[in-house]
């Protein structure tokens, strides 16, 4: 069965959000951990974790994806910055730990002009940080468009940050579909040759889901802008072909498109129609 999700709102608590997955259609869904722009979380409630644990399990609901404000840059010049990114990450990671199965999503950062050598090694001394061999819950790094100064716009980037961090089995990737087109990689006509080459750098067991979004872009614009599946660059022929990969078919996908909800109910009904069982 197609295991697919959309963005959904915190702000109401987790049974909120998996009765909302449900009426939507999915099986499982993503959440931003806080404001997208950082600042405080909400108080954790014991009774509505306790409460959705129940409720997906008798729904049939999988681990959803908890994503990272995107305010985080662990690679930032400014030390300040970086250690917001550092108390964020490890509270997140404390809060998700009651959620067995959920994993953490987050954009690696912009260097800012220091260069992506010294982005790598900025991550990677907050990962080394933040992480440890009791960590309940995997990270992953999401494969980024190449806008500014990103790191993470080539696969080889990726499998560098994984390559340096002490805790390399409590991380995975998030392959989304729109960042890696924007940043070059041909998914509409080259689908084999770019899972391929993503087995050959980082290897195909790291990675754990897909963000499925549709470009406003062309190809290798380097702008990150979601479209509408099927309504932009890259296709609803393009998408149905991640969706039913015999490589990707069987890991969680997660609708990043821009919708409200009645739009996102319509784009799982469409992915789900053409899914092969």
């Amino acid at each position: 069965m197609l295991n697919i999700g959309c963005h959904l709102s915190s702000s109401r608590g987790y049974l909120a959000m998996g009765r909302e997955a449900v009426k939507l259609g999915a099986s499982t869904f993503q959440f931003f951990t806080r404001n997208p722009r950082g600042g405080k979380a909400k108080p954790q409630d014991p009774a509505d974790v306790a409460a959705y644990l129940e409720f997906a399990k008798e729904n049939g609901l999988t681990p959803g994806l908890a994503h990272a404000p995107y305010t985080l840059n662990p690679c930032a010049a400014d030390p300040s910055i970086r250690d917001f990114a550092r108390r964020t990450m490890a509270d997140d990671l404390e809060r998700l730990s009651v959620l067995p199965g959920f994993m953490y999503n987050f954009h690696p950062g912009s260097h800012v002009k220091q260069g992506p050598d010294t982005g790598i090694r900025l991550i990677d001394e907050l990962l080394n940080d933040v992480l440890s061999t009791d960590t309940k819950t995997t990270v992953l790094l999401e494969t980024m468009s190449g806008k500014g100064s990103e790191v993470g716009r080539t696969f080889e980037e990726i499998a560098s940050l994984i390559e340096g961090c002490r805790y390399p089995e409590k991380l995975g990737v998030c392959l989304d579909t729109c960042h890696v087109w924007d940043g070059g990689y041909d998914v509409h006509d080259s689908l084999d040759e770019v899972i391929g080459e993503f087995d050959r750098v980082i290897g195909l067991g790291k990675l754990r889901a897909v963000h499925l979004n549709d470009s406003k872009n062309p190809r290798s614009s380097h702008k990150d802008r979601h479209e509408k599946i099927g309504e932009g660059e890259i296709g609803l022929e393009a998408l149905v072909r991640v969706v039913n990969h015999p490589a990707l078919r069987s890991l969680p996908f997660y609708l990043e498109t821009p919708n409200e909800l009645p739009g996102y109910a319509r784009e799982i009904s469409l992915l789900r129609q053409n899914y092969k069982e």
